[in-house]
C-alpha cells in the first residue's frame, strides 16, 4: 500500500480530508489483539469511541481503496443513524465508482438507508433491481432477493 496506494494524490487528499489515519505494525500490542488484526494491511474504520464499523484486509489499488473507505464512513454513519451522511457517501460510491467491488454493497445499503428514511419499501425493490441488473453475481444481489417480493 505504501508504494502504490498511499502515495496516490487522490488517496492522500481523501485521507487528509476525511480520516484520522493511524499506522502501526500488524502485531503492535495491545491494538492488534483489541482489534483482531492478523494480517497487513488491515484498514479499520472506527468511530470516535473506537467502535469498528468496517474493515478492509489486504492490498487495494487507489480506485478500490477510496470507495472502500467511503463504504466504511457510510457504514459508520448508518450505524449511528446519521442517515443523510450515510446516503451522501453511498451516492458517491455508486455514482463515481460503479465498477468498484464496494459498489454492490453500497447499492444494497443505499436501498436500506432510503427505506429507513422513508419507510417505503420501494427503495428496497429498486436496490434489488439494480443489483440484479448490474451486479447479478454479487453476494448483495443474493441478499436483496427477498426485496423482489415487495
Amino acid at each position: 500500500m505504501g508504494a502504490v496506494t498511499y502515495p496516490d494524490s487522490r488517496v492522500a487528499e481523501f485521507i487528509n480530508n476525511r480520516m484520522i489515519p493511524v499506522q502501526m505494525l500488524y502485531d503492535a500490542q495491545p491494538y492488534a489483539s483489541d482489534y483482531n488484526v492478523k494480517w497487513t494491511p488491515t484498514i479499520i474504520t472506527l468511530d470516535q469511541n473506537g467502535k469498528e464499523h468496517h474493515r478492509i484486509v489486504g492490498f487495494l489499488p487507489p480506485d478500490e481503496f477510496i470507495p472502500g473507505l467511503l463504504l466504511g464512513t457510510a457504514k459508520m454513519n448508518f450505524d449511528r443513524d446519521e442517515l443523510d451522511d450515510a446516503m451522501a457517501d453511498l451516492e458517491k460510491i455508486v455514482n463515481n465508482y460503479p465498477k468498484s467491488a464496494a459498489t454492490p454493497e453500497a447499492v444494497y445499503l443505499r436501498g436500506v438507508t432510503q427505506y429507513k428514511n422513508t419507510h417505503s419499501p420501494e427503495p428496497l425493490k429498486e436496490a434489488f433491481e439494480q443489483l440484479r441488473r448490474e451486479y447479478p453475481s454479487s453476494e448483495w444481489a443474493k441478499r436483496a432477493t427477498p426485496y423482489s417480493l415487495l
